[in-house]
């Protein structure tokens, strides 16, 4: 390795520690506390139990609970007499624990009556219940009336001989001043995470509430009954869910309160996983340890949000450090800056990766939200190897400082080398003239040995071709005229039989579309390199002509260049090309051996091409432009022909996945990773699809049936957000590198690209489930006006675009309030229909009246 490569490699794997160790800094709480807590809030249940599947702890579990709090505490506050929780006050008496028994109070008046007649028992069998409490915020969730309240505490008083009370908020007493008439003290709960308190005015909300009642009943001995804030949850207002946060508040309030001699107990001992089905993940992460009964944090010295981020530092390190290494080791040919590019950008993806799946199950989550997390994580994974396709083929665009495989023009043919070339021109239904121009153009080459072959096939117009068959026998007898009147096989049929009318002594082959009107240099120019024996095929880039006539054709222009001025350049480094249906050459020989054109291929061409690469052989590929066709004239014709290309993708793919695999033997790791890796992004258009109705679906969830659907985790959502801006990015900079048009055309060339995923989309997902080639209908709609024909054309994708549209602004209006995470959803939602508003664009943009002085050209019905 060079040293500039060590040097990358160590710089990297710094930034990285140093990126963990400025985003996990320790907070230090003003306040400490060293003493004991005076109680907390005690609810044994286990991470796997829950009162809702009526799944609770044993015996057993509720000792080791006890045993884990008894030396930080003096005293702890349960909430129900039955299903083994009347075990706590012998188990707490066991330490030396005194216990406010609580008894759970529903709209249920049977189960009341057990409950409170088991209270009474406990109260009156040990001696280390100080006090009970006869229900909890009854009043606050509405279960029973006052009276019926009031009825229950004056019962409990009468038969046992400790001090009675019931825990509600502060309103309801102020409320209801004949409560704290009934009861023997008040008990409050002061949680200033629910009222939206920033955490830096916690405690005066906390001090103001409690001298509030203190002022209204100063007869009555107040116990602050919960008091705590959650390590995790939505953000509400100005309070935030933090381990941190979580910290701050609990400290700050043990030395408020020990300084006040107030009586209270913390909410609460453990985290509660079974209460996110009730009230979101703020509601499951409260105590002071976690569901695993590891405490969370210290109450003295510094605290840090992720506390075992050196482990996942570590881990993340180790995760890029192969690939990293890797990298540096074989791509000498990249300058430093490059390496040094790429390396942090493996190492970002690596790092978000293990702190996406930390930062998710740290959370916790029900049955609904881990089933989201599964899919989400392999979403995820999805999203950065796309992103880091994109980072590698800007860092060899911008970064390479030498080609390994450039083609140039050859300016002039060798001495005595120009073996024959049968051309061949398939058309289909195409305007006479257009395809007479293609002929005209091909008649004036300079090249000495060709012949062209005009192959019609299924037109059934005379009208239509028999002008063609006349203008093939003017231009003399190179020029061959079929007409097919039945022929199966589409393009590729008519290319085949074309193949075996071609002269028996002609060594290459050359395809064109119909429209396409070539330069008198193109064979003179690319016939030589075939003086490789190892060379199967030549291939020159689609360019396309009479673009500047129309804003919807000049985008969609410089749409195509990016493809053939970007992604075949890279491609042609590993003999990865795409091969396509126009200026083409390939050997006859090995066209013939390798089983002529595959007509159950709608792509016959990109199928072909990957044939001869598992064969063996080489293609050459040089970016200049030796032929113009046509754009296609409608954003129909447009999306069309994109999901002709995507459908055939996946159709090639059926058919040779095996040969994608590790163990294939037939194509290269560099031949493998481009068509793997161009690919890609076709199937990230249909995953888009998947979770754009996903995503409506689960907002239709969060606001229909909250207790099973929950916000998912930031964590996901954020990185999603930045991965398609980081791809905005990189099309932006990759088009200023290698394609010469002007700022507004790359805007606009990313605007008509973005338009096509839902196209790309619709085209995987038919491809995976069918066998043929579907019916795409190009709608016909020239008549309406250029708005209605714009939300026609893209109708799908207009309906898809509302729908995000109206769940996102649902989701904001019924759920947002302060509730950060629901406009962080909501965000997502919009920016997930940005396709679809560049579809729509796209589509209105098309059917505006040409500008004047412009006529449009004619447009080949069955281009490619």
């Amino acid at each position: 390795m060079r040293g500039s490569a060590w040097a990358v490699l160590l710089l990297v794997m710094l930034g990285n520690i140093a990126a963990w160790a400025l985003t996990n800094r320790p907070a230090m709480p003003e306040r400490l506390w060293s003493g004991t807590i005076a109680g907390v809030a005690f609810s044994p249940y286990q991470e796997n139990q829950s009162p809702i599947d009526k799944r609770f702890p044993s015996r057993e579990e509720i000792e080791r609970d006890v045993a884990v709090v008894a030396p930080y505490v003096r005293s702890i506050r349960s909430y129900s007499t039955l299903n083994g929780f009347e075990a706590i006050p012998e188990l707490g008496a066991k330490y030396r624990l005194d216990v406010t028994a609580g008894a759970w109070l529903s709209g249920n008046l049977g189960e009341n009556e057990q409950e409170i007649n088991a209270l009474v028992r406990l109260a009156r069998t040990h001696k280390n219940v100080t006090r009970v409490m006869v229900g909890n915020e009854v009043m606050f969730r509405g279960d029973l009336k006052v009276p019926q309240l009031i009825d229950y505490i004056e019962r409990v008083k009468r038969q046992v001989d400790v001090p009675v009370s019931t825990a509600e908020p502060p309103y309801v007493w102020h409320d209801h001043p004949e409560l704290a008439d009934a009861v023997d003290y008040i008990t409050i709960h002061l949680l200033p995470y629910w009222e939206k308190v920033p955490i830096e005015q916690a405690m005066q909300q906390v001090l103001q509430e409690y001298n509030r009642i203190k002022q209204r009943f100063p007869n009555k001995h107040i116990l602050i009954g919960e008091a705590g804030w959650p390590s995790d949850g939505a953000y509400r207002g100005g309070a935030e869910a933090s381990l941190v946060n979580q910290a701050k508040f609990i400290r700050s309030f043990l030395n408020l309160a020990g300084e006040n001699r107030w009586d209270f107990y913390i909410m609460e001992a453990f985290d509660q996983p079974w209460k996110r089905a009730i009230g979101g993940n703020a509601e499951a992460n409260w105590g002071i340890w976690d569901a695993n009964r590891n405490m969370k944090f210290p109450m003295e010295g510094s605290v840090f949000e992720v506390p075992g981020w050196p482990v996942l530092c570590a881990i993340a390190t180790a995760l890029a450090f192969l690939p990293l290494f890797w990298f540096v080791l074989r791509r000498s040919d990249l300058r430093p800056g490059g390496q040094l590019f790429y390396g942090f950008l493996i190492q970002a993806v690596a790092s978000g990766l293990v702190w996406t799946a930390t930062e998710a199950m740290t959370a916790g989550m029900g049955p609904m939200s881990l089933t989201a997390f599964i899919i989400l994580m392999l979403a995820q994974v999805i999203l950065l190897a796309v992103m880091l396709i994109d980072g590698l083929e800007l860092t060899e665009v911008v970064w390479t400082q030498r080609w390994r495989r450039k083609f140039n023009p050859v300016k002039e043919l060798p001495p005595g080398y120009a073996p024959k070339i049968s051309i061949h021109v398939p058309c289909y239904n195409e305007p006479p003239e257009m395809v007479i121009e293609t002929m005209n153009a091909l008649a004036r080459m300079t090249y000495p040995n060709f012949e062209v072959l005009i192959i019609d096939n299924n037109t059934k117009d005379e009208e239509v071709w028999k002008p063609l068959e006349a203008h093939c026998a003017k231009l003399g007898p190179n020029f061959r005229f079929f007409h097919l009147a039945k022929w199966p096989g589409y393009k590729a049929g008519a290319l085949n039989f074309a193949l075996a009318v071609t002269a028996e002594d002609a060594e290459m082959v050359a395809v064109i579309d119909s429209d396409y009107q070539v330069t008198p240099d193109w064979l003179t120019s690319t016939i030589p390199y075939f003086q490789n024996p190892k060379v199967a095929f030549v291939q020159s880039p689609q360019d396309y002509r009479d673009w500047n006539d129309h804003p919807f054709h000049r985008m969609i222009n410089w749409e195509y260049q990016g493809f053939f001025h970007i992604g075949m350049v890279q491609r042609n480094e590993r003999n990865a090309i795409i091969q396509h249906g126009t200026m083409t050459i390939i050997r006859t020989k090995v066209l013939k051996d390798v089983g002529w054109w595959a007509e159950w291929c709608i792509c016959e061409d990109a199928e072909l091409g990957l044939r001869l690469f598992e064969e063996g052989y080489e293609s050459v590929y040089m970016p200049d432009s030796f032929g113009q066709g046509l754009v296609p004239d409608s954003f129909g014709g447009y999306k069309t022909q994109r999901f002709r290309w995507a459908y055939g993708a996946v159709q090639i793919i059926k058919r040779h996945w095996k040969e994608f695999l590790p163990s294939g033997k037939k194509l290269t790791f560099g031949q493998k990773y481009h068509f793997v890796t161009g690919w890609l992004p076709w199937f990230a258009d249909a995953a888009h699809m998947a979770f754009v109705v996903g995503g409506i679906i689960w907002s239709i969830g969060l606001l229909a049936l909250p207790a099973y659907f929950e916000f998912p985790p930031t964590v996901f959502i954020m990185p999603t957000l930045m991965v398609f801006f980081f791809k905005v990015l990189v099309g932006i900079w990759l088009y200023e590198a290698r394609v010469k048009c002007r700022f507004v055309d790359k805007v606009m060339a990313a605007i008509a690209g973005m338009a096509l995923t839902h196209t790309v989309g619709r085209a995987v997902w038919q491809g995976l489930f069918t066998k043929g080639r579907p019916f795409v209908r190009t709608p016909k709609l020239e008549n309406q006006p250029a708005l209605v024909q714009g939300f026609l054309n893209a109708r799908e994708e207009v309906v898809l675009m509302l729908g995000l549209w109206v769940t996102a602004f649902l989701v904001a209006w019924i759920e947002g309030g302060e509730n950060r995470d629901a406009y962080i959803w909501s965000t997502m939602l919009v920016v997930q229909s940005l396709p679809y508003i560049a579809a729509l664009a796209v589509a209105t943009m098309n059917a505006l009246p040409m500008p004047k002085g412009n006529e449009p050209a004619p447009a080949p019905a069955g281009a490619d």
